[in-house]
């Protein structure tokens, strides 16, 4: 059965800088080809390409993830009805929440104490306000579909959900209509599993393709209203970082982001288009996201030094076994990688049969990426971006 399966292979050289720390402050690492590597979560990217889409698509093709999904929703109900009082809208919210996902909906122990202590004021009601025992992911679509069901039942909302129809409602409202984020990163109900969505897309750890050692920056700060007679500095203190070239690998599969939009956000769409702009906005999110830790301390602000896409009809393939022996750098390590790559791709793809069928999109920067040129279609971030889209289009429509 053919398949539509995009991979974006990254080689991105990052200076010295801490985005992505452990739980002493550190740069994260990981050894892989028996040396210590510069690692960068995939969570820290998959977080970092989830804020480029709100420069990318509309606040409807979003959604939020929230352990305050109570209020979400009752600020959708306030817009939708604006005489109904906070405190009954937060109510509403609640409860068509908790019937919507079979999750307890709450006041926590620690904000139920605080609004106790302060006597309840409005604000204070408003901070004690119930929320999820974790994050849910909610599209815009979602929210403000289960505000209209909370309405309807504004009169009785617990005798409104003992029927058996507008609870099925409900559910079905929070398992439609998901956004752009959702679909592809997928999200997971602890207490309802039958509303859970896999994630289309999967992105890996990146990881240095060379040795890398952490340093520490030992740093003062000095106090502007020390007088001569006042030496030293205000504030000591240390802060660790590391430098990378890094290869970043995320596949996505376009069947999955697919059957997860289902029909998409706009009503008029054609059948392909909501799935053309989502993977639109991935590969540009994707390859020009940054994650921010310490960026004001350290200003990392780079971008890739080469970009290599493939589209197939099979299986994702990541190629960092290009890196298992890490490059020494003797001419760079931007050159070396991109001369592993350039080699390693043809040997991965003529011994499995994996180029039949697959279209390359190449994006480099300067002579060291070179090597990489006859691997495909030679294109700027716009190109890509455009070629991509209308690629993935033209495949869903012949499928359909």
């Amino acid at each position: 059965m053919s398949r539509t399966i995009l991979d974006l292979h990254v080689i991105q050289t990052v200076p010295p800088s801490n985005i992505n720390r452990d739980d002493t402050g550190a740069p994260k690492t990981a050894v892989y080809g028996g040396v210590r590597r510069s690692r960068v979560s995939s969570q820290a990217w998959k977080r970092a390409t989830r804020e480029a889409f709100t420069e990318l698509l509309e606040p409807a093709e979003l959604g939020v993830r929230t352990r305050k999904v109570a209020e979400l929703v009752a600020d959708s109900i306030q817009q939708q009805d604006d005489t109904v009082e906070r405190a009954e809208a937060v109510k509403l919210a609640a409860e068509t929440v908790q019937i919507a996902t079979g999750s307890k909906i709450e006041v926590p122990k620690r904000k139920a104490k605080s609004a106790k202590d302060a006597d309840a004021t409005d604000t204070d009601a408003e901070q004690a306000a119930p929320e999820s025992s974790y994050l849910m992911f909610l599209s815009s679509r979602q929210r403000d579909g289960l505000a209209e069901l909370a309405l309807r039942g504004r009169e009785d909302i617990k005798a409104f959900f003992k029927s058996k129809e507008n609870k099925a409602e409900a559910k079905q409202i929070a398992n439609t209509r998901h956004s752009v984020d959702i679909a592809l990163f997928g999200r997971m109900v602890a207490d309802a599993a039958d509303i859970n969505v896999d994630a289309s897309t999967q992105v890996a750890h990146a990881i240095s393709v060379h040795a890398a050692e952490t340093e520490a920056d030992y740093y003062t700060a000095v106090d502007d209203r020390n007088t001569d007679e006042e030496s030293g500095a205000g504030m000591i203190g240390t802060v660790e970082f590391n430098s990378a070239t890094l290869y970043r690998y995320a596949a996505l599969n376009v069947d999955q982001l697919a059957k997860n939009l289902g029909p998409g956000i706009r009503d008029d769409d054609p059948a392909a288009d909501p799935v053309r702009r989502a993977v639109e906005a991935f590969v540009r999110g994707f390859i020009s996201s940054m994650p921010t830790g310490k960026v004001n301390t350290f200003g990392n602000h780079t971008l890739p030094d080469a970009v290599v896409v493939k589209l197939r009809s099979d299986r994702p393939i990541s190629f960092v076994g290009a890196f298992e022996q890490p490059t020494k750098g003797d001419s760079g390590h931007v050159r070396e990688a991109c001369e592993k790559l350039a080699k390693y791709i043809p040997d991965v793809e003529s011994t499995y049969d994996a180029a039949e069928g697959t279209e390359t999109w190449v994006m480099r920067v300067g002579d060291a990426t070179a090597d990489l040129a006859g691997l495909g279609t030679e294109v700027t971030l716009s190109e890509l971006v455009t070629a991509v889209g209308r690629a993935v289009q033209q495949r869903r429509e012949q499928g359909a």
